[in-house]
């Protein structure tokens, strides 16, 4: 159970780490002169252009001026961190493609080692406890995806110890609202949504949702630190737990106009355009998104291949055009496969129109591998599961 909770606790984590890469953006006049590297107001500019470059999947460029840092300052942990956190973005457009996993956790371990060993020599240095809680915070979010609870529960732990030493250094405070905004939300979220968790959620502080949000929104709007981090928090809540769609949408939109190379931001736009109705948009960047598949443009992938084919496909299904229909819901089992990811929702009605489509045209042979396939894949208690009961019962197949 203690393991499960290191899932809630790096997104909290992960918050203040992802902080950390957004503080660059800051105004060069803001602070006055520190002594941690993170406020040095010449590399706050300097870093900025590395850190658009990331968000826009253009590593390559980031990582050159990583590698300037690295030699500028060998001994400091932020030039590996940053490193990771550009391979946590290539990991986030697939989460379940672990291609990139043993890099990104060869980078922290280094930005955690150089972190320890100037906690080491002083204790009060706020600034290697920010980046030791960073990194096992990111290590967290990690091994809690890969379900590795007992390494997540360890990383989890000492993301905590550290975040707790970090505080207190005036200039940071700014980059802990944004952890504080997720851990308000997730602490009174997790106890609605998996009662099991109420019992080991009472040890840690009570959240709010609603300040959790609201924190989310200050943070959006006015923060130089983590603006971006923010709003792909919230598009994602409004999206899914708020069922604020057009919310979703306008935050999505923003983003992708920003940083139009980056698949995930691109992905979540067309989904939006796709939930709140706007099918010729979405459909316009769908084809956009499988272009760029075609390319090999970095990021671009079977993951956002799966959304584009499947929006392309319900549009033409709408319109009467059965045959495009049925090549887009194709290409979206096509992609689902390749991702393994056939217990998808997208995956899964495909299989249902495509078999729907086959009814329609006589072909009660191809409609039933269609439907046996949804009952495969599919959970009995699934909506999809249903429907394909449902209809098989309705037409005899």
């Amino acid at each position: 159970m203690l393991a499960r909770v290191a899932l809630i606790l790096s997104i909290w984590l992960v918050g203040h780490g992802l902080a950390l890469a957004q503080s660059m953006e800051v105004d060069s006049m803001l602070f006055a002169p520190s002594k941690y590297l993170l406020l040095d107001r010449g590399l706050q500019f300097r870093i900025t252009k590395s850190i658009n470059s990331m968000y826009n999947f253009d590593f390559p460029s980031a990582e050159r001026d990583y590698a300037v840092l690295a030699i500028q300052y060998p001994n400091h942990p932020l030039p590996e961190f940053l490193v990771a956190l550009g391979y946590w973005w290539r990991i986030e457009v697939d989460v379940t493609n672990e291609k990139y996993d043993a890099t990104f956790v060869k980078y922290l371990d280094r930005s955690i080692a150089k972190a320890q060993a100037m906690f080491d020599e002083d204790e009060t240095n706020k600034e290697a406890a920010f980046f030791l809680a960073a990194g096992y915070g990111f290590q967290s979010r990690l091994y809690s995806e890969r379900k590795s609870w007992t390494k997540a529960a360890f990383a989890g732990k000492n993301a905590l110890k550290y975040m707790n030493l970090s505080r207190g250094e005036e200039e940071f405070n700014p980059e802990l609202l944004l952890g504080d905004a997720l851990f308000n939300y997730f602490s009174e979220w997790i106890p609605e949504n998996y009662p099991l968790l109420r019992p080991v959620m009472a040890l840690f502080p009570k959240g709010n949702k609603e300040l959790g949000l609201q924190q989310l929104e200050q943070v959006a709007n006015n923060a130089f630190y983590t603006r971006v981090e923010a709003q792909y928090f919230l598009f994602r809540l409004y999206a899914s737990e708020e069922k604020e769609p057009f919310k979703a949408l306008q935050i999505s939109e923003y983003l992708h106009s920003k940083y139009p190379n980056n698949p995930y931001f691109h992905r979540s736009y067309a989904r939006h355009l796709y939930t709140v109705g706007r099918w010729t948009e979405a459909v316009q960047q769908s084809h956009e998104i499988l272009a760029r598949i075609d390319n090999k443009m970095p990021g671009y992938e079977s993951n956002s291949g799966r959304y584009a084919a499947f929006y392309i496909a319900q549009f033409n299904d709408r319109m009467g055009d059965k045959t495009d229909a049925k090549k887009y819901y194709l290409k979206t089992l096509s992609f689902g496969e390749e991702s393994e990811s056939q217990e998808s929702g997208y995956y899964l009605y495909s299989l249902v129109q495509l078999g729907k489509i086959a009814t329609k045209e006589n072909n009660k042979s191809l409609a039933k591998k269609y439907f046996k396939e949804v009952k495969k894949y599919a959970k009995r208690k699934h909506p999809a599961h249903q429907e394909a009961r449902d209809f098989i019962k309705k037409n005899k197949l």
